[in-house]
């Protein structure tokens, strides 16, 4: 059977391509939780101090974070010059970009990005719909034109059911410039709507074009970044259509057990996903995880198991139908005989020991020696 290929993997100079099994490593068995962080201004210095309180990994994308806090992996969408030297040459993060990223260069350096340490490359699917926007059957990473949705699904991919969004405010207000001119003009302008909507009623109640495009937009990033007012509601537009996306994809997530949880005040998604108090969320981390700091007194000279206070015996058992040879290999189906009767449940205890009874006497016959002296 022909081996699939994996999701990730890294590459060389000579384009060769070297495969990793990254996918599903970070599952575990409970939900494995990890921080995607935005570069919205809603991520200041005291919520990224709480973030750094917690025993999770985080997802940075494109620049959100710097300045604040280091990524334990990071994702960008757009061309490699846009973004650090510092995260690409970084062995502690590990980076994920797509395969066309390849060989570009390093900012400020003569290496090839294939060359960076923990970097690996997937290849995009331009064509999933919602319907199956997650899965563990995918072989590539979704393309949506947006690093924000990447992030997720390679997040996913790598075993991560529940996501924590911090600085994911996904809109652009309008400024305090936009918003005194169109209180100059006479115009309302709408709640909850997108910059294009709150222009066009600035347009309509007498605010030239010109006007507008001279106007400052309203702050776009938590560090140092500037675009101009039509950029500016072209980025709100993206966030709108990709907050739908997310809305629209719901079920996809539900049905393959992963949580978009936003700790962002504000944010756009928080009309269709959870939202909850940052603080909330960093206490019941290190209350599930572990604290900061744990005792470590005796711990060298202990033995036995450190276990939770149970109520019921906990005790290890091989799958059903596995061989008891220790090699825990399924039984091959024509070693089982065709009219041997369906197990009752409840009887399964006292057929279990009657097999292992009779597999016994087998192998003590086996052992013996067997002389035929027949006449005839």
């Amino acid at each position: 059977m022909e081996e699939e290929s994996p999701v990730f993997f890294r590459a060389g100079t000579d384009r060769e391509r070297i495969a990793s099994q990254l996918a599903g490593s970070f599952g575990g068995p409970m939900p494995s939780a990890c921080w995607l962080i935005g570069g919205g201004p809603s991520l200041t210095a005291e919520v990224a101090d709480q973030i750094l309180q917690t025993p999770i990994p985080r997802m940075g994308i494109n620049l959100a974070g710097t300045g604040l806090l280091r990524p334990t992996f990071w994702t960008a969408y757009d061309p490699t010059v846009r973004f650090l030297k510092s995260v690409y040459l970084d062995p502690g993060i590990m980076k994920f970009v797509h395969e066309r990223r390849a060989m570009d260069l390093v900012p400020e350096t003569t290496y090839k990005v294939c060359e960076c340490p923990n970097l690996y490359f997937f290849e995009g699917d331009r064509h999933r719909g919602f319907q199956r926007f997650v899965s563990e059957s995918h072989r590539r990473i979704v393309d949506w034109n947006d690093s924000f949705v990447q992030a997720i699904d390679i997040l996913f991919q790598l075993g991560f059911r529940r996501i924590y969004l911090a600085g994911c405010d996904l809109h652009i207000k309008a400024s305090a410039e936009l918003c005194r001119m169109s209180l100059e003009k006479g115009a309302k302008l709408p709640n909850g709507k997108a910059l294009a909507d709150v222009t066009a009623a600035c347009e309509k109640a007498g605010v030239s074009r010109r006007e507008l495009i001279r106007c400052a937009p309203g702050q776009l990033y938590h560090f140092e970044q500037r675009k101009s007012f039509q950029a500016a509601v072209a980025t709100d537009q993206h966030y709108m259509r990709v907050v739908q996306y997310l809305r629209l994809a719901r079920r996809s997530m539900t049905m393959a057990g992963l949580e978009l949880v936003s700790v962002t005040p504000g944010s756009r998604l928080n009309d269709y996903f959870p939202y909850r108090d940052i603080a909330e969320v960093v206490g019941d981390l290190t209350g599930l995880i572990g604290p900061l700091s744990e005792p470590t007194v005796g711990l060298y000279e202990r033995t036995e198991p450190r276990l939770p206070a149970l109520q019921w015996t906990m005790r290890d058992f091989r799958p059903l139908h596995w061989s008891p040879d220790g090699k825990d290999r399924p039984i091959a189906c024509e070693q089982m005989a065709d009219d041997e009767p369906a197990d009752d449940e409840a009887d399964l205890p006292l057929r279990m020991m009657d097999q292992d009874v009779r597999r016994r006497e087998i192998q003590r016959m086996q052992r013996e020696s067997v002389e035929i002296n027949e006449v005839g």
